[in-house]
């Protein structure tokens, strides 16, 4: 692979079957590198396998593909002519309808679940969004919030409310109908879902006395009627992705219990739950099973939960009854389920992806065999020469087990008699994990000649809570133990791979822990940082999510020795050790984790003589979202490491 190919795939994202079990619509986006563009659109396959085909006239960018009850028309969110609206889509004659205005707060709302779903009948839809108009001409800019900030610019300070409009004969001169504002006030109300009979509306929203310092979603009910609100859950922890049962009576959702959490990257792994839709007490179901789970939905018997968990680098889905106990696994192999959707006769439409695999559509049935719909992707995966990961288990420092994969490079990548350079690779989080997904990047290092180990060291998703607990107060400790044993456990298994030619790279989290690696060892010759945290006290001053820092050093840094905490393990506090040659990649308008964070880290190698650059990313956040800027990333990630990692060629002697 080079670095261009990868703009070839097709990426498979919503994926909806029809409730009749007949039809599957999903979204697709391709990418225009010379236009700078990612153009999305839906596509329709039969539930039973066949052709697919688009659904022409839908306006591209369509998101948020709900279907109706008669499985007839689906309703989405999509732009046409600048302007944001609600539509359907009636698949039987193509004929496209503008229901309403739609907008969204270009607030950060955290972990938001479903934004629109279709009244029990099918005459109306329910939506989450805020319509009000935005101001304009902030100068100066004043706030007396804590979160005031998006991830790539600043609030408009609009809440996200409940709306209804009914789905029919238009009820306005311009021909649209008529929307409801359900829910007001000073609160954001998300991840809604229609009630049984259609009466309520159940949401999530976080009624704190001042929501921006507390992060504590719980689980309310609001009257179509009118417009009454009472709350079902009242817990100290986060409820999230509620899900009316078939009968009306019951709620399953995830929810994390610990009163101090964060709006991004939770150590606590969040499990299944029930709630009476009248309230009481919940009850977990999956308890037995210790891994992070997701996407509860139900079976249309009301008697089971499907839902998501990470284990092991994979992505299973399971089933667990509403009485609770073990958990079934219904697909556990060696890749990674997601999403998926149900029929009302148990059909499950899905995504699935692994390593030699970008995600393509599959139905599922428990009692038939797992069979794949598209192959949107096989001619281009086909054309390239791809390397198969291999799983490494290993004992940490202190007898922990930790998991990994080694990429080798491309066979034809690396001439037979040089020995291998090895990129270890980061992941963020730090409760991110790598597993068995298609990973574009390690494919291209291995085309590039390089190998690439990919670790999950403590702190990572899909080993127990327990294992996800490690780095808390502990940023840069046992996880730095654990990955430096894996490079050691790898060049004990490796002997072609040259101890010389070791480079690492990773971001945001793993951007922190390449920053702090070059501050620990010399043994890396080259480095890629992007995104980066390099001082843990600023981190906090000008993060989006300042609450990461209160959740993993559990308090304030105005706490006891907590400022002493945050400055022992941050990396600029120990850049005097630092030697490595460093590329910093960051985005400008990034306010997850500032530019400056990069800044300083630059700034301090350079004034100690240490080769770095620093390469900075107009209009770019956290993650990149512009193609031309993905394709230089990439490029210039790989010139780095060749400038200091691949061997010099000896000029050839000359003879008289």
């Amino acid at each position: 692979m080079q670095p261009a190919d990868p703009f070839a795939l097709q990426d498979v994202g919503e994926i909806r079957i029809s409730p009749d079990a007949s039809t599957i619509v999903f979204s697709v986006a391709t990418t225009d590198v010379q236009a700078n563009s990612i153009t999305s659109k839906l596509m329709k396959v039969p539930a039973a396998g066949g052709p697919m085909s688009e659904l022409e006239g839908v306006p591209a960018g369509a998101n948020t593909i709900r279907w109706s009850p008669d499985s007839r028309k689906i309703a989405f969110f999509a732009s046409r002519d600048g302007r944001g609206a609600l539509w359907t889509y009636d698949l039987t004659s193509g004929h496209l309808a503008r229901i309403s205005d739609y907008d969204r707060t270009n607030r950060f709302i955290s972990k938001a679940g479903n934004w629109l779903a279709w009244s029990p009948d099918g005459a109306r839809l329910a939506f989450a969004g805020s319509l009000q108009p935005v101001a304009r001409g902030f100068d100066p800019y004043v706030t007396s919030r804590l979160q005031y900030k998006t991830r790539t610019s600043l609030s408009d300070d609009r809440r996200t409310h409940l709306y209804i409009v009914p789905v029919g004969t238009p009820t306005t001169a311009s021909g649209e109908s008529a929307v409801k504002e359900l829910t007001t006030g000073d609160f954001d109300d998300h991840s809604l879902d229609w009630g049984g009979d259609g009466s309520e509306i159940v949401f999530v929203s976080n009624r704190e006395a001042d929501p921006d310092a507390n992060h504590n979603y719980d689980i309310f009910a609001v009257s179509v009627a009118n417009g009454r609100v009472r709350r079902i859950t009242n817990t100290p922890g986060v409820e999230m992705e509620p899900r009316v049962s078939p009968d009306g009576r019951w709620i399953a959702y995830t929810a994390t219990t610990r009163a101090l959490t964060t709006i991004d990257s939770v150590a606590e792994d969040a499990h299944v739950f029930v709630v009476s839709m009248s309230g009481g007490r919940p009850e977990e179901l999956n308890h037995a099973l210790d891994r992070r789970s997701s996407s509860p939905e139900w079976t249309p018997d009301g008697l089971a939960v499907l839902y998501t968990a990470s284990d092991h680098g994979k992505t299973v889905l399971y089933r667990v009854s509403v009485k609770g106990g073990a958990s079934i696994a219904l697909i556990d192999r060696k890749a990674q389920v997601g999403p998926f959707s149900m029929a009302r006769d148990g059909l499950v439409a899905l995504g699935l992806t692994d390593p030699s695999m970008p995600r393509e559509v599959f139905r599922f049935r428990p009692d038939a065999n797992l069979q794949q719909l598209t192959s949107l992707n096989a001619a281009a995966v086909k054309a390239w020469k791809l390397v198969t990961p291999e799983t490494i288990t290993f004992k940490s420092f202190d007898g922990a087990d930790i998991e990994g994969w080694y990429y080798p490079p491309a066979g034809d990548a690396r001439p037979a008699t040089q020995s291998t350079a090895m990129l270890l690779s980061i992941h963020g989080g730090p409760h991110g994990s790598y597993g068995y997904g298609f990973n574009a990047a390690f494919q291209l290092q291995a085309g590039r000649g390089y190998a690439t180990l990919a670790l999950n060291p403590r702190g990572s998703s899909g080993y127990g809570q327990a294992f996800s607990d490690g780095t808390l107060r502990n940023w840069g400790g046992g996880d730095y133990k654990d990955l430096m044993a894996g490079v050691d456990h790898v060049l004990k298994l490796k002997p072609e791979i040259d101890p010389q030619r070791l480079g690492v790279l990773g971001g945001s989290y793993g951007g922190f822990m390449t920053n702090w690696v070059i501050t620990q060892t010399t043994r890396f010759k080259a480095a890629v940082s992007s995104a980066s945290v390099s001082n843990m006290v600023s981190f906090y001053a000008t993060s989006l999510y300042q609450d990461l820092v209160h959740a993993e050093f559990e308090g304030y840094p105005w706490e006891g020795d907590h400022f002493e905490l945050l400055w022992k393990w941050s990396p600029l506090a120990h850049v005097a050790h630092a030697t490595t040659p460093t590329l910093f990649i960051h985005g400008e308008q990034d306010n997850d984790v500032h530019i400056t964070e990069a800044e300083q880290m630059y700034t301090a190698l350079r004034r100690r003589g240490v080769e770095a650059a620093l390469a900075r990313y107009p209009r770019e956040g956290h993650g990149f979202s512009e193609p031309k800027h993905n394709l230089d990333r990439m490029q210039r990630t790989l010139d780095w490491f060749d400038k200091y990692l691949k061997p010099r060629e000896r000029p050839t002697a000359v003879r008289e």
